[in-house]
């Protein structure tokens, strides 16, 4: 067998692994990046980027079947059409072309990159084994990054395959279903299925909690509930889900035990993910662990020296930005740097129609933390640009504490504040006081003014309400 040494080898090819192997071949570390499938992991190929690709198709084609019956702005349109197999070609262009990037990269750093499947054999030796009948390789490390993501999670009664999608799936289709269910209203399954619905499939959503969006707070979410039953997406909340089958559709029971049937043709199972944890030999390192994530500290090392973990396999939040500045940080301590895992914030933003975007605290999590603090809302009503972009719908909350204005949480619904993400996370990171964000010009008109009149509502000096 082939072998190999290096200092630092990577398993796993996503946001975590390969910003990892690109930051430690910068920094001259000699560093192996394994992955068993596509550069980019589940983010680029089969995760974030090809599901708001499909989102941006679905939202066009809306627009485009609003114009044509009818449209304020004056635009007359003919009833369009929509070519599917073109729509899954451009998406998957883009991912192609990310893919194909993140090798450069990679080559540019210096990283060799080995295509096939790790099996650990102890916490400073993997074998990797071509997924083309390739010889396989014994590869001595001084370092080893466990980055192996995470997986869907199916349902006992309804396993993936055939009318059973998983997200995955659901990314690909070769002809859309006429009537779609939705199983889970987290932001998966809402993400995917308002973006079904756009692209005028009959879409029902059921959903074990008694609201859609449960992880977030429920008046950020109450604008995505009203434009869920605005758009025609028959929701079932509170209700639980027995089975499949052809003739009927999924089994449902409510909370009265009441048993009935939903209609379709494909079923969306969006009940979460898990990290992916078996398959590659984790077990023999005996790491410590919480359920099934590997359990770190603010370095991001594991219980064994020399092995450290980034990403979802470490659990939550389960976040491509997460393990990116992981993967920074894991990279940056090998070299010698002084480097912790403690961010202020990290932002999760959910691309459901209108976005959702939590950074830091909301109201209810800081008083729970025992502080006192003053919160504050601005709606995009009130601002001129969001008129323009007839997108009125929502707000911009800050959170901040009441002794000193220190900010600790914002939180916006309505459409295109993912894009305010980043200022959100900024002046947290950064310790912004609520005067610092009142007292910064922001450019007119833009969304980003409500930002700012937010700050100015919660010190009792809002202009523009």
């Amino acid at each position: 067998m082939k072998e190999l040494s290096t200092k630092l080898l990577v398993i796993g090819g996503g946001p975590g692994g390969y910003v990892a192997a690109i930051r430690a071949g910068q920094l001259g570390i000699p560093t192996v990046l394994v992955e068993g499938e596509r550069l980019g992991g589940t983010c680029l190929t089969i995760g974030c980027i090809p599901s708001k690709a499909l989102i941006h198709a679905a939202e066009v084609f809306e627009q485009a079947r609003q114009h044509a019956t009818g449209s304020p702005l004056g635009i007359r349109a003919g009833e369009p059409t929509l070519d599917l197999a073109q729509t899954v070609r451009w998406k998957d262009g883009i991912v192609q072309r990310l893919t194909g990037g993140v090798g450069g990269l990679l080559r540019k750093a210096g990283v060799q990159v080995l295509q096939g499947w790790a099996q650990i054999e102890d916490g400073k030796t993997v074998t990797v084994r071509g997924a083309d009948g390739q010889a396989a390789q014994r590869v001595r490390c001084e370092h080893l990054l466990l980055a192996t993501g995470s997986e869907p999670v199916a349902l006992p009664s309804m396993p993936f395959g055939g009318a059973i999608w998983s997200s995955t799936d659901a990314l690909s289709p070769d002809v859309l279903p006429r009537r779609l269910v939705v199983v889970g209203a987290g932001y998966i399954g809402l993400e995917l299925g308002i973006a079904y619905r756009k692209l005028g499939v009959e879409v029902t959503v059921v959903e074990a909690a008694q609201r859609v969006l449960p992880s977030y707070d429920e008046e950020l979410t109450q604008p995505v509930l009203e434009s869920l039953k605005k758009s025609g997406v028959v929701l079932h909340l509170g209700c639980s889900v027995l089975g499949w089958d052809e003739q009927h559709g999924v089994h449902v029971r409510n909370a009265r035990a009441d048993e009935f049937a939903l209609p379709a043709d494909r079923v969306l199972v969006a009940v979460g993910r898990r990290p992916r944890t078996t398959g590659f030999g984790l077990e023999s390192l005996q790491l410590d662990m919480t359920g099934r994530h590997v359990v770190i500290d603010a370095h991001c090392r594991t219980s064994m020296r020399g092995v450290w973990a980034i990403g979802d396999v470490t659990g939550e939040p389960m976040l491509a930005h997460r393990a990116m500045a992981q993967g920074e940080c894991v990279a940056e301590q090998i070299a010698g740097h002084n480097r912790r895992f403690e961010p202020m914030a990290i932002p999760a933003v959910c691309f459901t129609d209108p976005e959702v975007v939590v950074v830091g605290k909301t109201p209810a999590e800081a008083r729970a933390a025992g502080l006192e603090c003053i919160d504050a809302a601005f709606p995009f009503a009130a601002n001129g640009r969001a008129m323009t972009l007839e997108a009125t719908g929502g707000f911009v909350r800050v959170v901040a504490r009441k002794d000193n204005h220190l900010i600790l949480g914002w939180q916006a619904v309505g459409r295109g504040v993912a894009e305010l993400a980043a200022a959100f996370g900024q002046s947290i990171e950064m310790g912004a006081r609520l005067e610092d964000v009142a007292h910064t010009i922001h450019a007119h008109p833009t969304l980003g003014e409500a930002v700012q009149e937010a700050a100015l509502r919660a010190l009792g000096q809002a202009l523009h309400i």
